[in-house]
C-alpha cells in the first residue's frame, strides 16, 4: 500500500484519472458479474434435509452402514 501511496503521489493527473477510471470499471464488471450468478444461480426445488443417522456415542467419524 505505501508503495502504491508513494506512486499516487509523484503521478500525474492524467495517470490518476486513467487509474481511477480502469478502477470503476472493474469494479462495475465485478458487481455485474456476481449479480448475475446469484441471480441465475441452480436453486435446488426441494430443501428438505435427507435422513441421516447418528454417530454412536464417543466417535467423532462417520461409520459406514
Amino acid at each position: 500500500m505505501r508503495q502504491i501511496e508513494d506512486a499516487l503521489k509523484t503521478a500525474g493527473k492524467d495517470d490518476i484519472i486513467t487509474i481511477f477510471l480502469a478502477l470503476q470499471r472493474q469494479c462495475f464488471v465485478l458487481g455485474n458479474n456476481m449479480s448475475n450468478l446469484l441471480k441465475n444461480w441452480n436453486k435446488p426445488q426441494d430443501l428438505t434435509t435427507t435422513a441421516e443417522v447418528l454417530s454412536k456415542f464417543g466417535i467423532s467419524f462417520e461409520t459406514k452402514d
